[in-house]
């Protein structure tokens, strides 16, 4: 049975979609933009302060379902431009510092509201 997962403590869902549905042991996390919860706008500053800001979202959104950045098994993250891979990668590392999840990363040439980035997840916990 799938169970949809909601917080405010990440950005609601802009169109048909669940932020993260549990299923079973899994979690599926739809993507995040850097999108300030409180102010619904995107975060100022560049591709750290950007890539921050999606973290603490996946986090928000792992939290409200029971899970932690522990339980994520694959990210996926579309970057607007991989030449922005060195400073993105330096910031992500610090969410898994233990045990990381594996992970794609592609270019594309556009994302929603203009950001840098958008990165889904899916977490398991047994």
């Amino acid at each position: 049975m799938k169970k949809i997962i909601l917080t405010d403590k990440a950005p609601r869902p802009i169109g048909p979609y669940s932020q993260g549905i549990k299923c079973g042991n899994f979690l599926f996390i739809s993507g995040q933009i850097p999108i300030v919860p409180e102010t619904g706008e995107i975060v100022s500053g560049g591709i750290k302060e950007q890539t921050e800001q999606v973290m603490n979202n996946i986090k928000a959104i792992l939290m409200e379902a029971g899970f932690s950045l522990e339980n994520v098994v694959m990210v996926t993250v579309f970057l607007r431009d991989l030449s922005l891979f060195h400073e993105f990668n330096e910031t992500y590392a610090k969410f898994f510092e233990k045990k990381p999840p594996t992970r794609t990363t592609v270019e594309v040439s556009n994302l929603p509201k203009g950001s840098l980035l958008e990165v889904n997840a899916i977490a398991y916990k047994e």
